[in-house]
């Protein structure tokens, strides 16, 4: 049979359920915005990958590095005076050579031919300067000769002169004949001048009439010497002491006017050419001390040159090296070169991070002694090579990542692995 239920108790049950289901949806609410609010997850960072390093004070020395070769300070090509076709070659590159070491032989029958007949020019034109000069002595002779008839012409007039002006005294002699003998006294004195007047003048005269043939004589022997040294330069000296290193052509070839034929060196006399990438040279300067690792050793050096424009993003700086180089040093070799641009003493400085760079600000994770790293900005200030100014944002004894973390950007705290 059916039992009739109490209103008022089945009123009390579906209050109680209500506040239930209230209850539990509160629960449940209070649940979701607690796990909203759950921060993610701690990444962990291997600590075999990440590369830390300590902040510490003291000097910081500016560098930059370069890659080049060693070269010789004094080279020089030799060139081909004149065409002409390879003979012989008597030294190979690697010879010592003095400046009278012949490299090379070159032949031209032209240029013998040329030598020949420039040779006969030159004896020409001296022959005709010779007799140019024999006609002029002998005219300079006639002449002194009209002179010396001429004074022994005046000399036998005066005398006469005097004979007739004693015989005119003593009445033996008319006073006409006396006025002859005097005019014929002054037309030898006049006759005397004119002829030295004339061996004065062609004195005078003679080096302006020689001067035609000199010229040519000159001009002979300046084409002479010229050909005749293209002659002699057909055996290619070395020029200078040192050793040879390239002779770029070969037995039977022809070679041109002006042709590099042989370079030499001196070995002894080097210097370092470098790269230096371009956003790097804006601090270098001439006569900055730099050293240069030849992997057999190192050698101080100094800034001597910097080419004006760059060139696949680098700029080449040359050093001079100073003091004794090291064994196996030679033209060529592979080098590597430290330019010391600034030292700064007393700074805040840390290793610098790989993707660091001047003056700049970048995000480093700080390493606490529980392994936790957090995320702090940094102010940056000038770097060297290995090490880099810390300005603002990390303090000395600091420890921070330097590796890169660009996985972990989106978590501003890590752990190191232990």
């Amino acid at each position: 049979m059916d039992v009739k239920r109490d209103p008022a108790i089945l009123k009390k049950k579906k209050q109680r359920q209500a506040i239930l289901a209230g209850l539990g949806v509160i629960a449940l609410i209070a649940v979701s915005v607690w796990v909203m609010n759950l921060e993610p997850a701690v990444p962990t960072v291997d600590k075999n990958a990440a590369w830390t390093g300590k902040v510490v004070r003291g000097p910081l020395v500016r560098e930059v590095k370069g890659s080049g070769t060693l070269v010789p300070e004094d080279i020089r090509w030799i060139t081909a005076t004149t065409q002409g076709r390879v003979e012989r070659i008597l030294l190979q590159p690697g010879a010592k050579v003095t400046p009278n070491s012949v490299i090379l032989e070159l032949s031209n029958p032209d240029l013998r031919q040329a030598v020949t007949v420039a040779e006969l020019a030159l004896q020409t034109a001296e022959a005709a300067l010779a007799n140019r000069r024999a006609q002029l002595s002998t005219e300079r002779l006639q002449f002194e000769n009209s002179v010396a008839n001429a004074k022994s012409d005046l000399e036998q007039r005066e005398l006469q002169f005097a004979a007739d002006q004693e015989l005119n005294k003593i009445g033996l002699l008319a006073a006409l004949q006396l006025k002859q003998s005097q005019a014929a006294v002054d037309r030898a004195r006049n006759t005397l001048a004119l002829e030295e007047k004339r061996l004065a003048m062609s004195r005078e005269s003679e080096q302006s009439q020689i001067a035609p043939q000199e010229s040519d004589v000159t001009r002979s022997r300046a084409a002479y010497e010229l050909v005749k040294g293209n002659l002699a330069d057909l055996q290619v000296k070395a020029g200078m002491t040192g050793e040879l290193q390239v002779v770029p052509v070969e037995v039977g070839q022809q070679v041109g006017g002006g042709a590099n034929i042989a370079r030499v060196a001196d070995p002894s006399r080097l210097k370092a050419q470098i790269r230096v990438s371009e956003t790097q040279t804006r601090d270098v300067r001439i006569g900055q001390t730099a050293v240069v690792d030849t992997r057999n050793g190192k050698v101080n050096g100094v800034v001597a040159r910097i080419d004006p424009a760059a060139q696949n993003g680098t700029v080449g700086v040359d050093v001079t090296l100073e003091g004794p180089l090291p064994q196996g040093a030679r033209p060529d070799l592979s080098v590597d070169g430290t330019i010391e641009l600034e030292r700064l003493d007393n700074v805040l400085k840390v290793q610098r991070p790989s993707f660091s760079q001047d003056n700049a600000t970048i995000q480093l994770y700080r390493v606490s002694a529980d392994g936790n790293a957090i995320r702090v900005r940094v102010t940056l200030g000038v770097s060297s090579v290995a090490e880099v100014e810390v300005k603002e944002g990390l303090n000395e004894g600091d420890e921070v990542v330097l590796s890169d973390m660009a996985a972990f950007e989106a978590f501003d705290r890590v752990r190191i692995g232990r």
